[in-house]
């Protein structure tokens, strides 16, 4: 068999934030429906709800000084420097992320420059062909980035790709909504290389699909649920029942396009590194998925979870939870030379994805 392209992740780094929120943060807050009423229950029943549905017991929200770029370039440093590569000699840098830079005191979303042209900026690269360009595509963002490296590196005209994906959640969460609870901040970067080989290694196969003509609006932004409430300032809002339901039909058939273009089977995977949105959304997926391929039940170990602490950092949790693993601080939770994994998403679009990778040590 000749040698072919093949985009192998070269190195990983992430940027968690130092400011913890465990869940009896909340308690002090009020909450609403999306008529403007308050809820009828205690915030310790609303919170206890919440914990046995996400498993979120505690997230991590950015400092105030701190935006997104910043921690951004921190994680995409710590990437190169695993990488052991010159920054020089990337070709691209992809920043996937949803809202830009939020500060603290203002929750306008600050776009320009780009935020992949800041992170260049910070990182002091000068190669002008070290092309930098934000990627827009909900959650799964960052695995859009990876699928769009792999095109770059196997047309060739690219050998060396740094792609981020990123979000700060708190600053675009209203305090009055229920769902605020889900969201955190974080950071998460991959190099991914050009290598030849005659046997697929690396991104070996991907899927994605995008829903608008029901579902465009399944998360949103909008105002604050809590009445007459102070500034004009538009939140993150989601219908998360119909949300959920469209992601346990749509994300295990997307998955199993990936395994059938790749010619494995779901036997032949060893983990999947699945968006962390909602564990007992993500364990239903995951549990209708190993339905399609005629299994009543699977080994919850094939699913690495990190939502129980770090919450859902949108753009972010997919690359922080493969930092994790490679570093080995996620116990129990490995992968050898010559496993195939699956990195697979869900978000707003509302857009689904995911890629099978044939892991190289």
């Amino acid at each position: 068999m000749s040698k072919q392209i093949y985009s192998v992740i070269k190195g990983t780094g992430k940027y968690i934030p130092k400011q913890t929120i465990p869940n009896a943060w909340f308690l002090d807050h009020e909450f609403y429906d999306e008529k403007g009423k308050k809820l009828d229950a205690s915030n310790e029943e609303i919170i206890e709800k919440f914990r046995q549905i996400t498993n979120i017991s505690e997230r991590k929200y950015l400092t105030e000084n701190q935006v997104n770029s910043e921690v951004s370039s921190i994680a995409a440093q710590r990437a190169i420097d695993d990488a052991g590569i010159d920054k020089e000699t990337l070709d691209y840098i992809i920043f996937a992320h949803n809202f830009g830079d939020v500060k603290y005191n203002n929750r306008h979303s600050d776009m320009v420059p780009s935020l992949a042209a800041r992170v260049k900026h910070t990182l002091k690269i000068k190669n002008p062909d070290a092309v930098a360009y934000d990627l827009l595509f909900g959650c799964p963002g960052w695995v859009q980035g990876m699928i769009h490296a792999n095109y770059f590196i196997k047309s060739g005209d690219a050998k060396r790709i740094l792609v981020i994906g990123a979000d700060s959640l708190s600053r675009i969460s209203d305090p009055h909504d229920r769902d605020s609870m889900i969201y955190s901040d974080g950071a998460g970067a991959t190099i991914l290389e050009a290598i030849e080989s005659d046997k697929p290694v690396g991104i070996i196969s991907h899927s994605s699909r995008t829903d608008t003509f029901n579902e465009a609006f399944y998360l949103w932004m909008d105002k604050s649920y809590k009445p007459n409430h102070e500034g004009n300032d538009l939140y993150l809002k989601m219908l998360g029942r119909k949300l959920y339901n469209y992601a346990l039909i749509n994300v295990p058939l997307n998955v199993k396009k990936s395994l059938d273009k790749a010619g494995l089977q779901l036997t032949d995977i060893k983990k999947i590194l699945i968006h962390q949105a909602n564990e007992k959304m993500d364990e239903a997926i995951i549990k209708r998925l190993f339905k399609l391929y005629g299994f009543n039940d699977f080994d919850r170990s094939i699913m690495p979870m990190t939502i129980s602490w770090l919450g859902n950092s949108s753009v972010a949790t997919v690359p922080t939870l493969l930092d994790m693993m490679l570093k080995h601080e996620m116990k129990n939770q490995k992968f050898y030379k010559g496993d195939h994994l699956v990195f697979a998403s869900i978000g707003a679009g509302s857009n689904i994805n995911s890629f099978v990778y044939k892991y190289q040590d």
